[in-house]
């Protein structure tokens, strides 16, 4: 009887074996090339076309600008690295330090010469961000993908940056984009380029804590929250964790209690487009969307490279189960130290506890909603010996397959929240539809009294 293991080893390693795989790999190069040069000569010409066409609809803009400023526009020259890694010159109008200015670069007017580095064929519409020479190390696999292509005018890492959820680098965003670009993607970028401007600059200086209602959020992004959490868990203090958003700062306006908990609480992140919205009119915005939905992966990414262990609980039996195998199957090497669901009795409570305690976890995530999570640990924390504990909402839902998550282009809009609303509108409609009304209106009176940090 032949071992098919052997027969298997001889098909990929003997002569003809190993002649078939440096065909195929020639094949797939050769593929990827020619489909790149295909996709870009066709891109050309889309790109040359609507270029040309924006600049002659914006000359009578251009004209109008002459007219109140009194003089010829400036047009300032910064060096990118293009495609192939030839160096060019973008072009950007310089405009006044005044409010007609500032109309116009919030009007993205500013950018508009750079129109003509597209019809030159220095940029394209949409395509990998623009760097200059300087940012980029040579020996970098990712770095001579990116110069294959030729850079955009708009990036995806421009979008994501302007929704708060710039997770990732900007090298890894644009090697995602080439990996995947498409005329139905670059269209998709396009209009999401459009309520990526309404959200403002990304943030440059932001202050280390936020106030809303007197809850102090930690201005921080996702790779410092994690950092932070590891820190306390290699640390001899116990600490609990807690995400705000703006249905927890509409709860904690009315409800005493659990303000006193999120006023003690050693760490508050802001979760969700709205902090991010109060923040920006508040005067303080907010660097990162730090939700426990993306910092879950992370944080298991992180914790899966130590010894440190985990404890789910909450959700029902059926939930739990499936987030414990979720974590099983994409980090093998995280130890999960135990899960319970969340529905017990007082009489039992003791005996919950004492299974995490026994567990000997480093990590507590609760998820029985809020404020009953943040009461709860707060309650029984001096019983628990993990080192952490955090309130985690409904991310076992999304990690158990019950519940589906937002695409990604309606996270980059900020629009995650009408996502959830469509699927869970008798819950969720007074929570969205009535309360985030509220919380910008009560932000708005924050602002009027000058209660700002």
């Amino acid at each position: 009887m032949r071992d098919p293991r052997a027969e298997e080893l001889y098909r990929r390693f003997s002569r003809k074996g190993i002649a078939r795989q440096r065909i195929h790999k020639w094949l797939r190069s050769f593929t990827w090339v020619f489909t790149v040069q295909l996709l870009g000569s066709v891109k050309r010409v889309v790109d040359f076309v609507i270029a040309l066409c924006l600049l002659l609809l914006f000359l009578p803009v251009i004209f109008l600008y002459m007219i109140f400023s009194l003089r010829l526009p400036k047009v300032d020259k910064i060096a990118r690295l293009g495609r192939w890694g030839i160096v060019f010159y973008e072009y950007k109008f310089k405009l006044p330090n005044n409010m007609f200015g500032k109309v116009l670069q919030m009007l993205r007017f500013h950018r508009l010469p750079a129109m003509w580095n597209v019809v030159k064929g220095d940029m394209s519409l949409i395509g990998p961000s623009l760097v200059s020479p300087q940012k980029l190390t040579l020996n970098q696999e990712k770095v001579r993908r990116r110069c294959s292509v030729r850079p955009g005018f708009i990036c995806l890492w421009w979008i994501r940056k302007r929704a708060n959820i710039d997770y990732e680098t900007e090298l890894d965003v644009d090697n995602e984009y080439i990996e995947r670009q498409s005329f139905r993607r670059d269209l998709g970028i396009a209009l999401r380029s459009i309520p990526a401007m309404m959200y403002g600059k990304g943030v440059k200086i932001s202050r280390d804590y936020i106030n809303i209602f007197g809850i102090l959020i930690r201005n921080v992004t996702m790779d410092e929250a994690i950092e932070e959490i590891m820190d306390v868990m290699d640390g001899s203090e116990k600490k609990q964790f807690c995400f705000v958003n703006p249905d927890c700062a509409n709860i904690a306006y009315k409800n005493r209690d659990y303000f006193t908990v999120l006023k003690n609480c050693h760490y508050v992140l802001g979760d969700g487009i709205g902090i991010k919205i109060a923040g920006k009119l508040l005067g303080n915005e907010i660097k990162q969307n730090v939700n426990g939905t993306d910092l879950f992966p992370r944080l298991c990414e992180k914790l899966q490279k130590t010894s440190k262990s985990l404890f789910l609980l909450g959700a029902r039996e059926e939930v739990i189960q499936g987030v414990a195998s979720w974590v099983k199957e994409n980090y093998p090497n995280l130890t999960l130290a135990g899960y319970r669901n969340g529905y017990f009795t007082q009489q039992e409570q003791q005996q919950v506890i004492e299974q995490i305690n026994d567990s000997k976890a480093d990590l507590l995530l609760v998820a029985f909603g809020a404020p009953k999570q943040e009461k709860w640990i707060a309650q029984n924390q001096a019983q628990l010996h993990a080192k952490v504990a955090i309130g985690v909402g409904g991310l076992f839902d999304f990690y158990s397959g019950r519940m589906p998550r937002a695409p990604q282009w309606m996270r980059e809009i900020g629009m995650e929240w009408v996502y959830r609303l469509y699927n869970e509108p008798r819950r969720l409609w007074r929570r969205y539809v009535i309360g985030n009304v509220v919380f910008l209106y009560r932000v708005m009176k924050q602002k009027l009294r000058g209660t700002t940090i």
